[in-house]
């Protein structure tokens, strides 16, 4: 039922898309054109935005990954999970309960902890994903890393089912993306 209304939707916006046209034509040529410059350009420029993550993802290695700032890398991750089929959201910089990024496939909504860090990766991201997992009511929580973790960490993310992405785990997810 959801997909026949979507159809319907579809199919109403291109009806009053087509009129609009037509009257556009018919009563402000010049105006018309005008806008439809605009929308032209408008899409364009989403096009070209979305070539440019995608090239991102194919520039990028672990040794480029290693020398980006924090933001730089939820943004990469951010790509890098639209490119396998995830749906993303990156959580603002600040006040992000834990996760930097909430991603869904298939219904099952994610909580990440991304940390591009040069030393292992301790306790405390466990422990920010954890929280995050209930506040943003997500049924899996991640942590990754382009680094590795540290023993204790790993053992609380086994004891709160927390999967942990390392540097290893990274790369693979990176190859898969190209």
């Amino acid at each position: 039922m959801a997909k026949r209304k979507k159809k319907e939707d579809k199919t109403l916006g291109l009806l009053i898309l087509g009129v609009i046209f037509i009257f556009g034509i018919l009563s402000q040529p010049k105006l018309f054109l005008f806008l439809l410059l605009i929308v032209i350009g408008t899409i364009g420029f989403f096009v070209y935005r979305k070539i440019k993550r995608l090239k991102m993802i194919k520039r990028s290695n672990i040794k480029r990954i290693d020398v980006m700032n924090g933001a730089e890398f939820e943004n990469y991750l951010d790509v890098l999970f639209k490119s396998i089929g995830y749906k993303t959201k990156v959580t603002p910089t600040a006040r992000d309960y834990g996760a930097d990024l909430i991603i869904t496939k298939n219904s099952i909504k994610i909580a990440v902890q991304a940390k591009r860090y040069s030393e292992k990766v301790g306790i405390s991201a466990v422990q920010q994903v954890s929280g995050a997992k209930s506040y943003y009511h997500a049924q899996e929580a991640w942590v990754i890393t382009n680094n590795y973790f540290t023993e204790p960490a790993k053992k609380l993310a086994a004891a709160n089912d927390i999967l942990l992405i390392d540097r290893d785990k990274l790369i693979q997810l990176s190859a898969q993306a190209n």
